[in-house]
């Protein structure tokens, strides 16, 4: 629920990282992933047809891969391959989001992949919890709306918009004096990255834990939904695909039958049921990878299911965990050696 800051690295260490991609790592465009492959760990992409989505061959992931290779960890690193071999999304940074969108999406389109790009930088983000901040304001956010869409530019990808924002509306968290500035802000992020050629846009819309349906779907209408591509659920938590599909579905009847999107990253056991209640949601331990991200999945409604979340990162300084957003190699090992092959 909270914590949901995916990127580690700061924004200028990942424009410099997705500058190198573009300039040499990500080379070929036949789909094969023989091309496109980091020289330490040797990550190759997954079958188009099946996962359309950019596998980053230098995330932390893979660095950690051939981490563990050269220090004769091959057991490990086989472990974190489960993790580097798919594709996340890329946590766009406050900084820089024109060049980090350009990179990644440049990136992608080199591999013959589309990115998957996460906008998590709505004002007043995440109730003074983990992954507190975002803009200062609207117009900084309309500005950096503006410049992920020109990073974007006519390149393919798939954006996961604002995790948690509207939930926060409806729970209580977001004050009340920021509510009609913020469906004022998602309506216009929808309506600007929906004028790109080759973009989706999916709303987050909480999980099968959270409330029931007819608690988000108008906030969801007064946030855009009739323009975007659909609503993404389970965005950085544990809940079964099964349930989640349940609850996408009697969503999806209440917002004009929009299709849907799983984050399925870390819910292979489902939700943790120990420890304080308030915070089973924050590196809980016993999780497992779940559904490995496709669009072929079980339901004509549900579009893919994706790795939003970066599975190995941090949900916040719990549980002896480092920030939200840092890699936690130890907690990545865990997660890979729980899940099946």
């Amino acid at each position: 629920m909270y914590g949901m800051r995916g990127a580690g690295m700061s924004a200028s260490a990942a424009v410099l990282g997705v500058a190198l991609l573009v300039a040499g790592c990500s080379s070929g465009g036949d789909g094969d992933g023989d091309k496109n492959r980091d020289a330490g760990a040797k990550i190759t992409q997954q079958p188009k047809e099946s996962d359309p989505f950019w596998v980053n061959p230098d995330g932390s992931a893979a660095r950690q891969v051939a981490a563990y290779e050269k220090s004769g960890k091959d057991g490990d690193a086989e472990q974190i391959r489960k993790i580097a071999e798919q594709p996340t999304g890329e946590w766009i940074g406050p900084e820089n989001p024109e060049a980090e969108a350009k990179g990644f999406t440049e990136a992608a389109d080199k591999a013959g992949r589309t990115a998957l790009l996460v906008l998590y930088n709505i004002p007043h983000r995440d109730c003074g919890q983990y992954s507190q901040g975002g803009a200062a304001d609207g117009d900084a956010y309309r500005g950096w709306i503006d410049g992920v869409a020109a990073g974007i530019g006519d390149r393919a990808a798939t954006v996961i918009l604002e995790p948690d924002a509207i939930l926060h509306l409806v729970d209580g968290c977001t004050p009340d004096e920021f509510h009609e500035e913020r469906y004022d802000l998602l309506k216009g992020a929808v309506t600007k990255l929906k004028s790109l050629k080759n973009t989706k846009v999916y709303l987050d819309a909480g999980n099968a834990g959270w409330g029931r349906p007819d608690q988000i779907y108008q906030p969801l209408q007064w946030a855009g939904i009739a323009q975007a591509d659909g609503f993404a659920v389970n965005v950085s938590n544990f809940y079964s695909t099964k349930d989640s599909v349940a609850y996408g579905k009697e969503l999806s009847a209440k917002v004009g039958g929009k299709h849907f999107v799983i984050d399925t990253s870390r819910n292979g056991n489902g939700p943790y049921k120990g420890g304080d209640e308030d915070e089973r949601w924050c590196n809980p331990p016993g999780r497992a990878l779940g559904d490995t991200p496709t669009t072929r999945t079980a339901d004509p409604l549900v579009d893919a299911y994706l790795w939003v979340k970066r599975p190995g990162e941090s949900d916040g300084t719990c549980k002896g965990g480092p920030k939200a957003g840092a890699w936690w190699a130890s907690y990545a090992l865990k997660l890979a050696k729980a899940s099946t092959p």
